[in-house]
C-alpha cells in the first residue's frame, strides 16, 4: 500500500514538473518578445526631422525603413512563437487523450469490481464461499483471494482519484498555452496594424524624394566620397595593423626556434652512460629548419579563437535604443531605383547621448581622426572592430577594453541624428557585422 502511495505521489510531482515547465517555456518566450517590443518602443521615441530639404528626408526614410525591419522581425518572433505554441498545444492534448483514456480503463474495471462485490456482498456468501473449501489450504486461499480483492477496489479508486488530479492538470495547462496563443495572435494583429501606418509613411517620403532625383544624386555622392576617403584610411591602418601582428608572430616563432635549439644543444652536451662507455663517433649536427611564417602570436590566436566562438552573439556596438538605418554591403533603396548604396560596415542610429562600447575584449590599436571626428580601431587578434563618428573618446592607444566597455560618446549631427558608422574586419577582409552581432 506504502508503495502505491508512494507511486501516486512520484504521479503528481511529474505532473507538476512539466506544468511548470510549459509555464517556463512561455515565459521565456514572453520576455524575449518584451525585449523587442520594447526596443521598437523606444526606437520610435527618435528624432524624425520636419525638415524638407533632401539630407533630412533620406534620413527620415532610413530611419523609417530601419524601424519598419525591427517591427518585421518582431513579427516573424509573434509567428514562430505561435508555432511553438501551437505544437506545445499538441502535444498537450495528445497527452490529455492518454490520460483520459487511462482513466475511463481505470473507471471500467472498478466499475466491474463493485458491480462483482454487490452480487457477492452478504458476509454469509463470503463465508460459504470460503467454508465450501475442499482442504484447508484452498480454505486460506480463498480466505486471502476476498481480503486481497477488497484491498484491490481500494487500490483502483485511489489510482482513479490520481489519474483525475492529472487529467485536470493538463486540461489546466492546456488551457494555459491556448490562452497565451490567444494573447499573441492580438498581438500580431496589433503589430500589422502598426507596420501597414508604417509603410504609409515611408511611401509618402519615396514620392516626396522622387521629385527630387538630382537632389538626391549629389547627396549621395557627397556621402559616397566622404566614405571612399574614410575607408581608404581605415584600410591604411589596418594593413599597418596586420604587418605588426604578423612581426609579433615572427618573432615569438624566432625565439621558440632559438630556445628549442638551445635546448637540443644542452641535451648533446650532456653524455648519457651508454655514450660514456662507447666510441668516440663523430655525428652530423642537423641545422634549424627555417622559421615558418605566421600570421598570429599566441595570444592572438587565442583572442582570435574566443571571438570566433561568440559569432552571432556578441553585442550591439551601442547604448540604449538603437536602429540599423543603412546595411552592409551594395543594396538599392525601396521606390529609389537610382539610389544605389555601398557600405562596408553598418550604420546603427540611438538616441542622442548614445555611447559607443567595445564587442568584445580586446587593445586599442589606433585612434584618429576624420572631418573633426574620433574614430577608434580595437583589435581582438586577427579580428579588428571598428567605430567611427565619435565626439569623445574614453581610450587610449594600448588600453586593454573588456566586452561593453564604453568607447566614447557618438556625435549628433545638425539635424539631430545620433549615427555610429561600425565595421568589421578579419585582418584586411571586410565582414558583415550583423551575422556577428546578436539582435
Amino acid at each position: 500500500m506504502k508503495r502505491f502511495l508512494l507511486i501516486c505521489l512520484t504521479i503528481l510531482c511529474f505532473g507538476s514538473v512539466l506544468q511548470a515547465q510549459t509555464t517556463a517555456k512561455i515565459k521565456e518566450l514572453e520576455k524575449r518578445r518584451n525585449e523587442l517590443q520594447q526596443q521598437i518602443t523606444e526606437s520610435e521615441t527618435m528624432l524624425r526631422s520636419t525638415k524638407k530639404d533632401v539630407k533630412s528626408q533620406l534620413d527620415n526614410l532610413a530611419l523609417i525603413t530601419g524601424q519598419i525591419e525591427k517591427r518585421k522581425q518582431y513579427l516573424d518572433v509573434l509567428q514562430a512563437d505561435v508555432n511553438a505554441l501551437n505544437n506545445e498545444i499538441k502535444d498537450l492534448g495528445d497527452q490529455l487523450a492518454g490520460l483520459e483514456k487511462d482513466l475511463n480503463e481505470k473507471k471500467e474495471n472498478y466499475q466491474a469490481s463493485v458491480q462483482y462485490m454487490y452480487k457477492n456482498r452478504s458476509v454469509q456468501e463470503k463465508l460459504m464461499f470460503i467454508f465450501s473449501a475442499k482442504n484447508f489450504n484452498q480454505m486460506y486461499r480463498r480466505m486471502r483471494y476476498v481480503r486481497q480483492y477488497a484491498d484491490f477496489q481500494r487500490v483502483q479508486a485511489k489510482e482513479i482519484e490520481s489519474k483525475q488530479v492529472q487529467v485536470n492538470a493538463k486540461k489546466e495547462e492546456l488551457e494555459t498555452t491556448k490562452s497565451a496563443k490567444e494573447k499573441l495572435l492580438k498581438q500580431g494583429e496589433a503589430e500589422r496594424a502598426r507596420l501597414q501606418i508604417q509603410e504609409r509613411d515611408r511611401q509618402t517620403l519615396v514620392a516626396n524624394l522622387q521629385k527630387k532625383q538630382k537632389g538626391i544624386q549629389q547627396e549621395i555622392n557627397k556621402k559616397r566620397q566622404t566614405a571612399q576617403q574614410l575607408n581608404r584610411q581605415i584600410d591604411k591602418l589596418i594593413e599597418e595593423e596586420v604587418a605588426k601582428a604578423r612581426k609579433r608572430a615572427e618573432e615569438e616563432a624566432k625565439r621558440k626556434a632559438a630556445e628549442e635549439a638551445k635546448a637540443k644543444q644542452a641535451n648533446a652536451k650532456t653524455p648519457t652512460k651508454t655514450q660514456s662507455n662507447a666510441p668516440t663517433q663523430t655525428k652530423e649536427v642537423k641545422q634549424a629548419a627555417p622559421v615558418e611564417k605566421y600570421n598570429l602570436n599566441t595570444e592572438d590566436r587565442r583572442l582570435s579563437g574566443n571571438f570566433e566562438r561568440n559569432r552571432g552573439i556578441l553585442p550591439m556596438p551601442i547604448t540604449g535604443p538603437y536602429v540599423i538605418v543603412s546595411h552592409y554591403g551594395a543594396y538599392t533603396v525601396d521606390g529609389l531605383k537610382y539610389v544605389k548604396l555601398d557600405n562596408k560596415g553598418i550604420d546603427i542610429k540611438g538616441k542622442s547621448g548614445a555611447q559607443a562600447r567595445a564587442i568584445f575584449d580586446g587593445e586599442v590599436s589606433v585612434i584618429f581622426k576624420y572631418n573633426g571626428l574620433n574614430n577608434v580601431l580595437i583589435r581582438h587578434g586577427a579580428y579588428i572592430s571598428v567605430y567611427c563618428n565619435l565626439s569623445t573618446v574614453n581610450v587610449q592607444k594600448g588600453s586593454k577594453v573588456n566586452t561593453r566597455d564604453v568607447i566614447g560618446a557618438i556625435a549628433t549631427d545638425t539635424n539631430g541624428n545620433t549615427v555610429l558608422h561600425f565595421q568589421l574586419r578579419k585582418e584586411t577582409a571586410k565582414l558583415n557585422p550583423e551575422l556577428w552581432l546578436g539582435r
